[in-house]
This record gives structure tokens, C-alpha cells and sequence, in this order.
């Protein structure tokens, strides 16, 4: 059995487990289902991970656009929200991409474990925080993901890549690609998105660009349904957004992927980046406020 078709059954038992776990959530509170406008969040859902297809990520934008439409109750339960409703599109994803490009099995399968374990690990701990501790966390991770998206738009993370010739790691590379990718499935939990990070990761330690995407995506995919668990668990999500993001958000993947060819980004991304930083200041705003009246 190939590495590639491992990793297929792997998300295909986590996309069964995610939706049995969150179903069933949702059936006993199901007379709290009316807590956001439904085909709002579902048209954030929709556009963001559409975005998400074509590589702008979707943590930033939707933690964005939750935000300005004001559509959680509290900053509180952002993360679980993030988590729980951008899984299944995610997981859509990583099954519409995965096989196009190839990347050594030992490789792909140890750095989406790593990102399971950080995952789990990260979702523990931001499940445990208060609002102004999860507005200031946001608020780091919407400014390091605008950060991340500027070098993006910019070349510089591509020219990382540059001339590297690597399909896979071995020895210290291999160590250092799965603690780094433990981290970085850690910092998922709290809204970091992996795309970025984890593409500068595997291009640093020398990784050809072509085969750095099934990592990246895959990594993503797994650590998602992991975190989900602990915040639907501890009931810090969001249930109408989760329903409406997920169906919404899995149609703009499907469409995006299938029927979109080719599409200039560059004016949305930087948009995009705009409103990130403007959404990033407002929570360290509110955040601190919170602070300093305790």
C-alpha cells in the first residue's frame, strides 16, 4: 500500500469521524442551532474557502469576516468556531489535490502526525483560555498571518524554494521537519493558518517547490478534525456557523477546484491583508482593554 493512498483512507476516517462527531453535538443542541444568521456566515464560508482553494487561506479571512459582521456572540469561541466549521472543507480539499503531486511517503505521513499531535496538544490549551486572552492570541496570529501573506504576495517565500531538488527528508531534516510541523499544527488551534509556514518550512530545509503541497495540505486537513474534538467537547464554538461554513465552504472548494482555471488574486490578497491588520489592531485593542479593567 502506497503512501498516497494511506494518507486517503486516513482523512477519509477522519472526515467520517468529523462528521459523525459534530452530527451528533448539533442533534443534542439542536435547539441552540440559532446562535448567526445562517446564509450570512455561509457566504463568508463560501468565499473564504473558495480563496482558500486558490491559496489565500481561509483562517485569516473568515476570523476577518466572523468579526466585522459580528456574527459570534463573544471572541471566546472564534477558534473552536474556526476549527470545527473549516474542517470539512479542508478535508474536501486535500482529497481533490492530493495525488498531483508526489512527495516521499515516510515523509508526508511523520509530518501530518507531528501536525495531529501539535494539534491536539494546541487545542487543549486555547480551549482553556478567556476572551481577552483569545482576543490578544487572535490578534498576534491575524498580524503573523498578514505578515506571512505580504511575503507570499511578495515572491519572497517562493524564492525560498528556489532550486531546490528535494521530494522527502531524512536524518536531522526529518527531526526538524516534524517538531517545526508539531508547532505549527499547535498554533492551528489558535487561528494561525499552516499554509504559509508551512510551505517557508519545507522550502527552507530544501524541499522542491512542486512536491512541498500534499505537506501543506495534508497537514492542514489533519490537524483540523484533532482540535475540533476538545472545542466541541467544551461547547466553545459556534453551531450555526459551523453547519453553514462547512456546506457553504466544501460548494466554493468543489467549484473552485473544478471549474476555476486561472484567477488574479493579487488585488484580493492585498485587500485582504489590509483588513487583516485593521481586524489584527482591533482585537489587541480590545483585548488589552479587557486587561487592564481587571
Amino acid at each position: 500500500m502506497n503512501a498516497e493512498l494511506i494518507v486517503i483512507i486516513f482523512l477519509g476516517v477522519l472526515t467520517v469521524y468529523q462528521i459523525i462527531f459534530l452530527g451528533h453535538d448539533l442533534i443534542v443542541n439542536r435547539h441552540r442551532l440559532k446562535d448567526s444568521n445562517f446564509f450570512v456566515t455561509g457566504a463568508i464560508g463560501f468565499a473564504t474557502n473558495f480563496c482558500d482553494s486558490l491559496g489565500i487561506g481561509s483562517y485569516a479571512p473568515t476570523t476577518m469576516l466572523l468579526k466585522l459582521t459580528k456574527s459570534l456572540k463573544n471572541d471566546k469561541i472564534l477558534p473552536g468556531t474556526l476549527n470545527v466549521a473549516c474542517a470539512l472543507p479542508v478535508l474536501t480539499e486535500a482529497f481533490l489535490y492530493i495525488g498531483n503531486f508526489k512527495v516521499d511517503g515516510t515523509t508526508l505521513l511523520l509530518m501530518i502526525v507531528a501536525a495531529m499531535i501539535g494539534s491536539f496538544g494546541g487545542s487543549k490549551i486555547v480551549s482553556r483560555l478567556d476572551e481577552k486572552k483569545i482576543e490578544i492570541v487572535v490578534g498576534i496570529a491575524l498580524a503573523i498571518t498578514a505578515v506571512l501573506m505580504i511575503l507570499s504576495a511578495t515572491g519572497v517565500i517562493t524564492k525560498l524554494g528556489a532550486n531546490n531538488t528535494a521530494t522527502g527528508f531524512n536524518g536531522w531534516r526529518l527531526v526538524v521537519a516534524c517538531v517545526m510541523n508539531m508547532v505549527l499544527g499547535a498554533l492551528m488551534s489558535a487561528g494561525i493558518g499552516m499554509y504559509a509556514p508551512c510551505m517557508a518550512l519545507v522550502y527552507l530545509l530544501g524541499m522542491n517547490p512542486i512536491v512541498a503541497f500534499p505537506i501543506m495540505m495534508s497537514s492542514c486537513a489533519a490537524t483540523m478534525p484533532i482540535a475540533s474534538t476538545e472545542f466541541i467537547k467544551k461547547d466553545e464554538y459556534a453551531r450555526t456557523p459551523a453547519i453553514s461554513i462547512s456546506l457553504f465552504g466544501c460548494l466554493g472548494v468543489y467549484i473552485a477546484v473544478t471549474f476555476v482555471k486561472s484567477l488574479n488574486l493579487t488585488f484580493l490578497m492585498w485587500l485582504v491583508v489590509a483588513v487583516m491588520i485593521y481586524t489584527s489592531v482591533l482585537m489587541l485593542i480590545e483585548g488589552s482593554k479587557k486587561f487592564k479593567m481587571d
